[in-house]
């Protein structure tokens, strides 16, 4: 992982120099020389550079290779954080850089919040998910092992990047999560993963399928059936206000590590996808994670359901009536509607045994959902309007953005059931509002609740400022900064 290093000292000449800009500035640097700043000069003229967001201005002098990075009119937070993902990748095959931190024309942050801010960004940017090729060349590897920030009173900001710090690292050990092939990740290896966290000071709680017997999680055990994998239910507590015996917050998180659709089974184009269908235990486990690194001030207790969906003798069959763990009937008719079920009984358990007021759940739950908003927006669904307006304020911040999509009676009448309680899908029309509709008869009265759907946000196919190919962990960010605002 990228070594990031905040300083006072005197920076090597032969380092690679990086200063940001906002639109119209002028080019004009403490740390650079008479002669830098008027090849600066000459190049921006040439070049037409004018501190566009989103531009860079490159220059070779006796001193070595200086990036000019244009930040745009009025720059924020998540302005920098996309520049330092950006460098990230410019600096791929420089040996060493250093950002030096000076004040932006227009940016209302503080010398330590562009640091924080850039830095984090390259935390996040930087993420490989290298570890399965075998025949790269030294060549395909990032050069660039540390990035120097040139920054006043370094002690004091080193010291709060800490929070910083550990959301990086919690964001990257999701997306490893994520990415990992299913045939590594089975429920069983991922539930080991997640005991590992003790070392954090988490408490973490391993339900094995004896124990999800005994305590009737019957609608996860019908996904699981058709599976040689046995299921897990994981619970995980993070106490970091012990004068308070409450939680203030529950997590659910769907987990099913491989998603074949179970006798509904789905297409084979693009099933390989399918080994990120546990995007939302990962959230969940990586948020957990990051509050112990914080060692913030909250309590939250997170669960998640870890199963493999496949098609089998045993497995349920369309049509199976199924008595979920507090009492309701589901009439199964798509085995491949299956999140909803292993959300179903966790939502109940974290109810019942730690009598939490405030639930959030989080899945790829829904191919609507995805269709509805892409993937520029999460789905949001919930039964109390200052909950949603809080994770919406979250998502703004944390540059998750989340968008609320409808729940009411009219499409909760659509998961009537004719012979039980309810079924399993509602329909070709609103899959994610039905889908919600499901989740919320699993609520009790008077919980808040809010169910995040981040089908179509959980993976990059393209590769952005803040992720290369592959898997996002979407919410991290999103729920840290949640219970950073409680």
């Amino acid at each position: 992982m990228l070594e990031i290093i905040f300083t006072n000292e005197r920076i090597s000449s032969k380092t690679t120099k990086i200063f940001a800009v906002s639109e119209n500035s002028r080019l004009t640097f403490e740390a650079l020389s008479k002669d830098e700043i008027n090849l600066l000069k000459k190049a921006a003229q040439q070049y037409e550079f004018t501190g566009k967001k989103d531009t860079f201005l490159e220059v070779f002098g006796s001193g070595g290779k200086i990036i000019i990075a244009g930040m745009g009119e009025k720059p924020e937070a998540l302005d920098l954080q996309n520049l330092g993902g950006r460098l990230a990748k410019k600096l791929f095959k420089d040996t060493s850089a250093c950002f030096y931190v000076e004040e932006i024309k227009g940016c209302r942050l503080s010398l330590e919040e562009i640091a924080h801010n850039v830095a984090f960004g390259m935390m996040l940017g930087s993420y490989r998910f290298d570890k399965y090729f075998t025949k790269k060349k030294q060549n395909e590897y990032p050069a660039l092992e540390q990035i120097i920030f040139k920054v006043k009173n370094s002690a004091d900001v080193n010291e709060n990047f800490k929070d910083f710090a550990a959301l990086g690292n919690a964001v990257r050990y999701g997306r490893d999560l994520c990415n990992e092939p299913a045939n590594t990740l089975t429920p069983d290896v991922f539930a080991a993963d997640i005991k590992r966290l003790e070392y954090l000071g988490l408490e973490v709680e391993v339900l094995d399928k004896e124990s999800l017997k005994e305590k009737e999680f019957n609608l996860l055990l019908s996904v699981a059936q058709g599976s040689i994998k046995e299921p897990k239910a994981v619970i995980i507590k993070w106490k970091g206000n012990p004068d308070n015996k409450e939680y203030d917050l529950a997590l659910v998180g769907k987990g099913v590590t491989f998603d074949a659709g179970g006798i509904s089974i789905k297409p084979a184009g693009g099933m390989e996808d399918m080994k990120q269908d546990m995007t939302g235990a990962a959230v969940v486990v990586a948020s957990m994670k990051a509050l112990a690194l914080q060692c913030a001030s909250v309590n939250v207790v997170g669960i998640v359901g870890l199963v493999e969906n496949m098609p089998s003798g045993s497995a349920t069959h369309p049509g199976d009536v199924v008595t979920s763990m507090s009492g309701q009937t589901v009439e199964i008719i798509n085995t491949d509607a299956e999140g909803r079920l292993v959300l179903g009984d966790c939502l109940w358990y974290v109810q019942d045994k730690y009598g939490v007021k405030e639930v959030i759940d989080i899945a790829t739950l829904t191919g609507a959902t995805m269709r509805a908003l892409g993937s520029e927006y999460a789905g949001l669904f919930a039964n109390d309007d200052k909950l949603a307006q809080k994770l919406i304020a979250a998502g703004e911040e944390s540059g998750e953005r989340l968008w609320r999509l409808p729940i009411g009676e009219g499409y909760n009448k659509m998961i009537n059931s004719d012979i039980a309680d309810m079924k399993n899908i509602g329909g070709a029309n609103a899959g994610g509002s039905t889908a919600a509709c499901f989740l919320q008869r699993f609520i009790k009265d008077g919980v808040s609740w809010a169910h995040l759907d981040i089908a179509g946000v959980d993976k990059e196919t393209k590769g952005n400022a803040l992720n290369s190919k592959g898997a996002t962990a979407f919410g991290i960010r999103l729920l840290n900064k949640f219970m950073q605002n409680k």
